[in-house]
């Protein structure tokens, strides 16, 4: 059969113009059923690139990296807690530490020295001294901090919260008072 003796049944529509390989093609419309899903497809990446890339609510990447990173280091300094000056700013500057240490000051340290850990800094009718400045009544070094809270004061009415608490959530309270400070 020649090309111009070809049968196109009328359902099928037109052949168009160009050939391809010996390919012909026919003129149609494109299926509903695939025009359909080009447009969930295209309105599915609007709504996903505005959530990931504008709206800002999930965590970026480089968040979920550093929070990777401050738990293996908050693991490690668990791991082999080391009681000494640098070990314990090394803690006052990780989120788990801190958040951990707040959770405890929270629940046993607000009464003395308030929320905002001013105490008798910010009214004078609290029991417990300012943690927010630079000058401490038992020494100004993370340790001896440290020590103050595990052994307490017994003259002053502070409890020694060393054999309540344990070493590790000792350290969390001071690395949490830490944070408000700058490192040396």
């Amino acid at each position: 059969m020649s090309d111009s003796e070809k049968y196109i049944p009328p359902e099928e529509g037109s052949i168009r113009e160009h050939v391809y390989d010996g390919i012909e093609e026919f003129n149609k419309r494109l299926p509903n059923w695939w025009l359909f899903t080009l447009y969930i497809a295209i309105v599915f990446w609007v709504g996903y690139w505005f959530y990931y890339a504008q709206s800002g609510i999930p965590m970026s990447d480089g968040d979920k990296i550093d929070a990777e990173i401050a738990r293996i280091q908050a693991a490690k300094l668990s791991t082999d807690l080391t009681i000494d000056d640098p070990s314990l700013w090394a803690m006052s500057q990780n989120p788990t530490f801190i958040a951990n240490g707040k959770a405890t000051y929270d629940s046993l340290c607000v009464a003395c020295h308030l929320p905002s850990l001013r105490g008798k800094g910010e009214n004078p009718a609290a029991i417990g001294p300012d943690l927010t400045d630079d000058e401490w009544i038992h020494g100004s070094a993370p340790t001896n901090l440290f020590h103050t809270v595990e052994n307490g004061v017994a003259t002053a009415g502070m409890p020694a919260w060393g054999p309540v608490l344990g070493t590790e959530k000792t350290a969390e309270v001071v690395a949490y008072v830490l944070s408000h400070h700058q490192a040396p």
